[in-house]
């Protein structure tokens, strides 16, 4: 009798637990487990630790749950949903969109972007101008098994029997683009921000035609009888679109693709290969805080590193420093590299000095360059334009759209300062960052280290599990910058 006693008290205990609901679980274990992929936008590992839109985000939201958080980066999309569905994760956040498959078993949070699916081809190679031309053609398409694409192209297929594909099981979708930029697959299908992102790395990718309109990108949460998580989720992402932190966020890491510009781009990643590597050294040397590679952005929006470069309005050198500006800095010889470069860096750094620390730390950079074009006074013109139109002047998403109507007489003549070329302030800027992004990318697309392990990141630090070895934390290395 007093076995069966113990038997149901312990059955008791177990029931109790069991019917504890996901956000309890978590609150009690302390740790917030989010699956993700390893990409441009989602999460990597970049020169300060991890880093991506995702990945941002879901430190907001282990923050407001009070619990630590634990990436966990998969090999490919395949793995995501069983691993949700296991309950080895809690939550997906890996830029995926809201799909009726999708919807079987899981719930979408808001949507925080959008994007269309568009099938891409390489420039030069024939383009299929529509459905009709892409189901007949005997060119390879190839998408990732079980993505949204492949859904996509089963509802099409309905309409056109003929179109054929490949579904690739081990893959991720920039390993099909770049198939494509190389000449070793004909088609795949993406999303358009994955490809506006990749054409600064891989220019020869060419839209051939749009799938669909923009559709909801969202995380995902398992189905439950008790969903607090995903009441929590609705409520989190809500407080982020109504602070403005989600449209800070989305300027961050991809406000900068608007434009697409093939030879420049091509021009540049020339330059990348045959030219940054002869000054490469001065730009980590003269860093001063900064990440070289902006520094390296800066030059190369300025003279495209050419040591010799003279404007006819007076400014020369590989940073293009007026007079003035170079005596400000000790510079006495502008057409010297080094001294160009030093020079060049510790402006910058007075500039961002002056911007007010009402601006966001990672924020201010953008500032500084817009200033370092247009003239501290225009810039503030600009800030003081945005507040009166009842915008954000501590938030570059929302100056930037200013600056251009400095050049109006209707803005400008109420303005403190006047007259200015906001719009070419803007390029400016926007250039820089295009420039540095493509830096980035360039160096992890030619990087010897091995990016596809299966990595986990708790607390700021990296552990790398193989199938050889147990898990072993190893602390990332922090350097110096004033860049996310």
């Amino acid at each position: 009798m007093l076995v069966l006693l113990l038997a149901i008290i312990t059955s008791g205990c177990q029931w109790q637990e069991n019917k504890s609901t996901s956000l309890e679980k978590i609150r009690d274990s302390g740790v917030l487990r989010v699956g993700t992929l390893n990409n441009q936008l989602s999460y990597y590992i970049g020169a300060d630790g991890p880093t991506g839109l995702d990945y941002e985000l879901a430190q907001a939201f282990a923050k407001k749950l009070g619990v630590k958080l634990e990436i966990t980066a998969m090999f490919t999309l395949s793995e995501l949903f069983p691993a949700l569905e296991r309950g080895d994760i809690d939550i997906i956040a890996a830029g995926l969109a809201v799909t009726p498959e999708r919807l079987q078993g899981f719930h979408p949070a808001p949507a925080y972007y959008y994007a269309s699916q568009i099938v891409v081809y390489k420039k030069g190679q024939r383009r299929p101008r529509n459905l009709a031309e892409l189901a007949e053609n005997k060119k390879r398409l190839a998408v990732v098994s079980g993505s949204s694409h492949e859904q996509k192209l089963e509802l099409i297929r309905e309409d056109y029997p003929t179109l054929q594909w490949q579904s690739i099981p081990e893959s991720d979708i920039n390993d099909l683009l770049i198939k494509v930029a190389k000449g070793e697959l004909d088609y795949t299908v993406a999303d358009s921000i994955d490809v506006a992102l990749l054409q600064r790395i891989h220019p020869d990718i060419a839209i051939a035609l749009e799938l669909t309109q923009d559709e909801p990108v969202s995380w995902f949460v398992k189905q439950s009888s008790n969903d607090s998580l995903y009441a929590l989720m609705i409520e989190f992402f809500g407080q982020m679109k109504q602070n403005g932190t989600m449209a800070q966020l989305e300027e961050k890491y991809f406000g900068h693709i608007d434009q697409f510009d093939y030879v420049d781009t091509r021009a540049f990643l020339r330059a990348v290969n045959t030219t940054l590597p002869q000054w490469e050294a001065l730009f980590k040397q003269h860093a001063n805080g900064f990440d070289w590679r902006l520094l390296a952005a800066l030059s190369y929006q300025e003279s495209h590193w050419d040591p010799q470069a003279v404007s006819p309005t007076g400014v020369r050198g590989m940073m293009m420093l007026t007079l003035p500006t170079a005596e400000s800095v000790g510079v006495t010889n502008r057409l010297d590299p080094e001294q160009s470069i030093r020079g060049g860096s510790e402006y910058l750094r007075k500039m961002i000095a002056r911007v007010p620390d009402s601006v966001e730390e990672h924020e201010k950079v953008w500032f500084a360059l817009a200033s370092y074009n247009v003239g501290f006074g225009h810039l503030m013109d600009a800030r003081r334009l945005t507040k009166s139109q009842g915008g954000n002047p501590n938030t570059w998403v929302d100056v930037k759209q200013r600056l251009p109507l400095l050049g109006q007489r209707k803005y400008y003549t109420q303005s403190r300062y006047g007259y200015a070329r906001g719009d070419e302030a803007l390029n400016y800027v926007e250039g820089i960052r295009r420039y540095y992004q493509s830096i980035i990318g360039y160096e992890r697309a030619h990087s010897n280290k091995f990016e596809n392990d299966n990595l986990k990141i708790v607390d700021g630090l990296q552990t790398i599990s193989t199938p050889q070895t147990q898990p072993t934390p190893v602390p990332l290395k922090k350097e110096a910058s004033l860049l996310p």
